[in-house]
């Protein structure tokens, strides 16, 4: 999906759940790595995270997420999460409170070789320096294959 694409989604979100027109600029950013999206107060853009649009629906609800901060702002009101009038209208278009959890990337699995419990990880770990957190066994890093 292109940043010319998604704002015509949110150009047709807004229309269709605000009544209400976007005039600004949405595009997809790059660096936002564990949120879903980001309006700016100053000027009333909308970032979106490219990796939320892997699903549809999942980019819907972000979307309408930043159109409640975009049109309660743009109306007078705070945008905060916490506000009622947020939550109120939230819940009326049906958009998501929080960003979906992205899946990471272990490369790393390790093992007890007590009890059996498995441990992923992104970043190698010091076998002799760690132990297992249940029963204080000795870790064993597996094998690429095995998970």
């Amino acid at each position: 999906m292109s940043n010319l694409e998604l704002q015509q989604l949110v150009e047709k979100i807004s229309y269709t759940f605000f009544n209400k027109p976007f005039q600004h600029r949405a595009y997809f950013n790059q660096r936002l790595q564990t949120t879903g999206g980001r309006y700016h107060l100053r000027s009333h853009d909308i970032d979106i995270n490219p990796k939320m649009a892997d699903s549809i629906p999942n980019l819907t609800g972000i979307i309408k997420h930043e159109l409640v901060h975009y049109h309660l702002h743009l109306a007078g009101y705070s945008g905060k999460h916490n506000t009622p009038e947020f939550k109120h209208l939230l819940q009326q278009v049906g958009g998501s409170r929080y960003a979906p959890r992205l899946t990471k990337n272990y490369r790393y699995c390790y093992q007890c070789s007590d009890c059996g419990r498995q441990y992923n990880r992104q970043r190698r770990l010091n076998v002799t320096k760690y132990v297992c957190s249940r029963c204080r066994g000795r870790l064993v890093l597996l094998p690429a294959a095995k998970f």
